[in-house]
């Protein structure tokens, strides 16, 4: 899948290549306008430490921290296949009194399109992630969600930071179509089923219209919620088991992307059998939706707690999706 690659751990298959180490090393043994698709969800500059290690984006501030990042957004574009896609998770950051000299938030996802577009990535698209301000607040204990900062004083209050997945595309032309509507349905508002459909269906005759076949009526609807420039319709919860990824004094905000926004873009801009390329890949979340997806994967992750977490999970996924090939009990 790769070229000579040098990596402190490794697991490789038919279907997933997985690295332990430095991503913007590890990328340089992937070949020209090989990828179809990638994903990922980079350190948020300035925000938290993951290693102590001298290669960790995370330990990087300003432009230090951007940099190291701008050399693996080039490198990205060089993987990537001409007219096709990566895609990044990002929120906008809160602004700290102790390091901006201010309260307020700082722009990084616009600071991300930039930096791509610096590259020589086109900006393809972005959708809006909603986020609970209540459990945002007991997460983070931000002073701004407040109530009572609302009744003492409002000019401190403001809404809580949504998430983002903004798209860039690389220049060229696609010569793989990703052709096909949308077999099915990744978040929790709704209900694609037969029984679903037939209702609709009666009800259309009802109308003296004719129904859509049932496939064609399930990627209408699908289509419809992703389309929208804000999802609300993703599951929270639907994550990846991570807490046994942690250190003894690890960071407390290990918070993995919803494996309903990585199932979706997957969906949207790869085809089945194609690789899916995540430089940070943590815990897994991109490899596992890929691996299920029906999908190749490459990830790269230099934290060694969580590449091990990645590697069980995903050595969990392959056997239940062989039982379920076999059609026995995993």
């Amino acid at each position: 899948m790769l070229n000579a690659i040098k990596a402190i751990d490794q697991v490789v298959t038919g279907d997933y290549a997985i690295y332990h180490g430095d991503a913007c090393e590890l990328i340089r043994a992937v070949p020209d306008n090989s990828i179809p698709y990638g994903i990922h969800s980079p350190p948020f500059e300035g925000l938290y430490r993951f290693t102590n290690s001298p290669r960790d984006i995370s330990n990087n501030d300003g432009a230090a921290f951007w940099e190291h990042y701008q050399f693996l957004i080039g490198e990205l574009l060089r993987v990537t296949a001409p007219g096709r896609l990566h895609s990044v998770h990002v929120m906008q950051l809160p602004a700290l009194k102790q390091r901006e000299g201010f309260i307020g938030i700082r722009d990084f996802r616009g600071d991300v399109v930039r930096a791509y577009q610096a590259a020589g990535w086109i900006f393809h698209s972005e959708v809006c992630i909603w986020k609970d301000p209540v459990v945002q607040q007991q997460r983070t204990k931000s002073l701004r969600l407040l109530h009572k900062q609302l009744c003492k004083d409002s000019s401190m209050s403001g809404q809580g930071l949504a998430d983002y997945v903004v798209t860039f595309r690389k220049p060229g032309d696609n010569e793989t179509a990703i052709a096909g509507g949308l077999e099915h349905y990744a978040g929790d508002a709704l209900d694609v089923s037969p029984a679903a459909w037939e209702k609709q269906a009666d009800a259309m005759r009802a109308a003296g219209r004719e129904p859509w076949p049932y496939r064609t009526w399930v990627s209408i609807m699908v289509w419809q919620r992703y389309a929208s420039p804000v999802w609300t319709d993703i599951s929270q919860s639907r994550t990846l088991q991570y807490r046994s990824a942690r250190d003894e004094k690890d960071e407390q905000h290990i918070s993995p992307l919803q494996l309903d926004v990585i199932e979706r873009c997957i969906q949207l801009w790869s085809l089945p059998g194609e690789a899916v390329l995540t430089p940070f890949m943590g815990i897994g979340s991109e490899v596992w939706v890929a691996l299920e997806q029906q999908r190749r994967a490459v990830g790269f992750e230099l934290k060694s707690s969580y590449w091990h977490q990645a590697v069980r999970n995903t050595q969990q996924l392959d056997d239940r999706l062989m039982a379920a090939l076999l059609g026995v009990a995993a």
